[in-house]
């Protein structure tokens, strides 16, 4: 149960925002480890903290308008949440999928308030897409739908306003469109306006790797606490984009075994550890899916059309597809099977009842907006070379991104035992991430 003044504000929020369960999920996370903190600070509640928290700064809606490869007129709808300012510059990506709504967008853009808060970095939080798929879509219908998107996003962003970035159907490609657009509207190459970047026209390098890397790092600092490491490990990885390629990577230079990966259409298990260069072959140039991988690799490996990828036996899961993937069942045998750690490359990854079975079992849970904060860590990072018309080395960013994951950690974990709930990484990531940005607020004044 609630504490009844928390319990007050949600029912606000949960009847102001209705329709939007994703929403409402990410909000109720929040709540549920807060408790404590008003307790110690009252006057978070004095000054409506959490009621001006959880209302967004802007929500924009917009209708996007292209010209398919047929001559035939498509029209899709844009949005960018700006959720909150306090720490500096909105900050988030945007995701192009047919699942995109307005309530999705709202519960990415709360969990990247936190999540940018426990970077240490100066930005704030938002998020934006579309229900645009850019799957099976050729180049010159991504150009024109990208193009027509800009033409309305680009007046309510900049580097020191609003500064998007890649997500889910949102690459290079993508990015590159975008960009492409703004510099033409707006007359001015204002590289900090966009993260993810081609390398050649401003982009950081470890951007790409960034979120895998960073999920990676940070399940590796939790094994070290239980004086383990991923030496030998088997460990079980869903998805098969971005995040789940380059946490596949990290994962085998840890000395891990990683066993599976995944798409929309079911998962392989590769007994003798996924091939990445193969994996990346087929997702990444060809575009094509999973069940492509086990025609030419062979061997030990097999694809599964139905059924769960946790069932699958693994020490560490790292799920990295998407919201709400792992539920309470596919959790109770993760646990069976020996599971002790999981960390999420995704935002929001486990279902409610998913992190009850892990943390009533005690397995090492690394949340997303703690564990996967390495991509706008990064893209922070980009932020600083484009101002500074800086480039640096892959090594060197690299460093910066594996000390700020390590610091994450670390304050996560502190601040869970200052507020008496020991090795508890949710309410270690929700409270540190929230009380920063709440003594901005605070001393904002109420705007």
């Amino acid at each position: 149960m609630l504490d009844p003044a928390l319990q007050k504000t949600l029912d606000v929020v949960l009847a102001r925002n209705p329709g939007e369960p994703e929403f409402h999920q990410a909000v109720r996370e929040v709540f549920d480890s807060l408790a404590v903190v008003q307790q110690r600070h009252p006057e978070y509640n004095d000054q409506g903290i959490l009621t001006r928290l959880c209302e967004p700064e802007r929500q924009i809606i917009f209708r996007v308008p292209w010209v398919d490869d047929k001559g035939t007129v498509q029209v899709n709808r844009g949005f960018r949440v700006e959720y909150n300012s306090a720490l500096g510059p909105y900050k988030g990506g945007l995701r192009f999928h047919r699942s995109v709504n307005l309530g999705i967008v709202k519960f990415l853009g709360f969990e990247q308030i936190f999540k940018n808060s426990l970077t240490g970095l100066p930005i704030g939080g938002g998020k934006g897409g579309s229900d645009f798929d850019p799957h099976g879509k050729s180049d010159g219908e991504v150009m024109r739908f990208c193009q027509s998107f800009m033409s309305e996003l680009h007046r309510h962003i900049g580097e020191y306003t609003d500064v998007p970035a890649g997500d889910i159907g949102v690459g290079a490609r993508e990015v590159g469109y975008l960009f492409g657009q703004y510099k033409r509207l707006t007359n001015r190459y204002e590289g900090g306006v966009l993260t993810g970047k081609g390398l050649d026209w401003g982009g950081s390098l470890v951007r790409k790797e960034a979120t895998g890397y960073g999920a990676t790092i940070f399940a590796e600092e939790m094994l070290k606490v239980r004086g383990s490491s991923f030496d030998g490990r088997r460990v079980g990885v869903s998805g098969s984009g971005n995040v789940a390629i380059y946490a596949i990577d990290k994962v085998q230079q840890l000395g891990g075994v990683v066993v599976t990966a995944s798409d929309s259409s079911g998962y392989i298990v590769d007994e003798d550890g996924v091939d990445l260069e193969l994996l990346k072959q087929i997702k990444e140039v060809e575009r094509g899916r999973i069940a492509d991988y086990v025609d030419r690799r062979g061997g030990r490996s097999r694809f599964v059309a139905d059924g769960s990828i946790w069932e699958v036996p693994v020490d560490v899961a790292l799920p990295c597809a998407t919201q709400n993937e792992l539920h309470q069942k596919d959790a109770k045998r993760l646990v069976e099977n020996g599971v002790i750690a999981v960390s999420e490359g995704a935002n929001m990854p486990s279902t409610p009842e998913a992190v009850e079975v892990f943390q009533d079992a005690r397995v090492a849970f690394g949340p997303g907006k703690a564990a996967n904060a390495g991509g706008v860590a990064t893209s922070a990072l980009e932020m600083q070379q484009n101002a500074s018309r800086d480039s640096w080395t892959f090594e060197y960013t690299e460093g910066r991104l594996t000390d700020i994951m390590r610091s994450i950690h670390q304050n996560t974990l502190e601040t869970a035992e200052e507020f008496g709930k020991p090795g508890d990484y949710v309410v270690g990531a929700n409270v540190a991430g929230f009380r920063k940005v709440a003594d901005a607020m605070l001393a904002f004044g109420v705007i």
